[in-house]
């Protein structure tokens, strides 16, 4: 299995998945006739801290009524329909997986947002779309699983419009990472390569980005980091249940381990906002 497959399978077997968020909606509802987006908002941000964070980019990237926006490794499309029917915003969400491609579809035209959430199957390192189309390019801790980084952020200059603005969340190092913990966030959470809070704002000047800005959001994702484990344990109950899938043993070891580094420092979050 070669790298890109590796990370691909990874989100084909994430124990959130399309049937999971259906399943859950279906408890708590009842049934799934005339969903609202707003009922799957308690079920389909697959990203770390909820609404509040995408509340916070779409701040940072001054996302409002009609803006055009890029999703990059935009999942099972979550945040793309709720800045559509929070802010009014026009997504198109670029995604990989041959699974959470169309699961974002059909969550998409299940609570009547296809018109202003798109799903394209694409790379990110290779983005079918049309160079200064864009008003905003978000992101939320997926770049950690693109092996060129530059080449993925240098996309999202070049379909930005003069003016636009990127704003993602990613993983950071403060401090290295020894060859065990490498390997065991490799095997187990698909974690490709990892920068810093200095190598990110260099990379972003480099390609020709102004207005470079960092947060260090290392502190709230040690608890949010501690609350998700909990919740992928409930959930690995849960979908094998459901007989969906529910992440394997290197996933659920590996991210007790994540845990433990971003609580001690050595790995943190980091929010990096940027001009065109």
């Amino acid at each position: 299995m070669n790298n890109q497959d590796h990370v691909l399978a990874f989100y084909s077997r994430h124990p959130i998945s399309r049937e999971q968020i259906l399943a859950g909606v279906k408890s708590r509802r009842g049934h799934l006739d005339a969903l609202a987006p707003e009922d799957l908002f308690a079920f389909d941000q697959d990203h770390y801290g909820g609404l509040s964070m995408v509340d916070a980019l779409a701040e940072r990237a001054q996302i409002g009524p009609g803006s055009q926006v890029a999703d990059f490794c935009a999942g099972l499309a979550g945040p793309a329909r709720y800045l559509a029917h929070k802010y009014g915003a026009i997504v198109t969400c670029i995604e990989l997986n041959a699974h959470r491609a169309p699961g974002a579809a059909d969550l998409t035209r299940r609570v009547r947002l296809a018109e202003r959430v798109r799903i394209v199957r694409g790379d990110v390192m290779r983005v079918p779309l049309a160079a200064q189309a864009m008003n905003a390019v978000i992101s939320q801790e997926a770049l950690l699983h693109v092996p060129d980084k530059l080449a993925a952020l240098s996309e999202a200059y070049r379909v930005l419009k003069h003016g636009g603005r990127l704003a993602f969340t990613d993983w950071a190092e403060h401090r290295r990472l020894d060859a065990a913990d490498t390997e065991s966030m490799w095997r187990g959470i698909a974690a490709q390569s990892l920068q810093n809070f200095i190598s990110y704002p260099r990379m972003l000047h480099e390609i020709g980005f102004r207005n470079v800005t960092v947060e260090d959001l290392t502190e709230d994702w040690g608890r949010i980091l501690e609350e998700r484990f909990a919740m992928y344990r409930t959930l690995r109950e849960e979908t094998a249940r459901l007989g969906t899938p529910s992440g394997d043993h290197e996933f659920y070891r590996s991210y007790a381990r994540l845990v433990s580094l971003v609580q001690e420092r050595t790995l943190g979050g980091g929010r990096f906002t940027a001009e065109k």
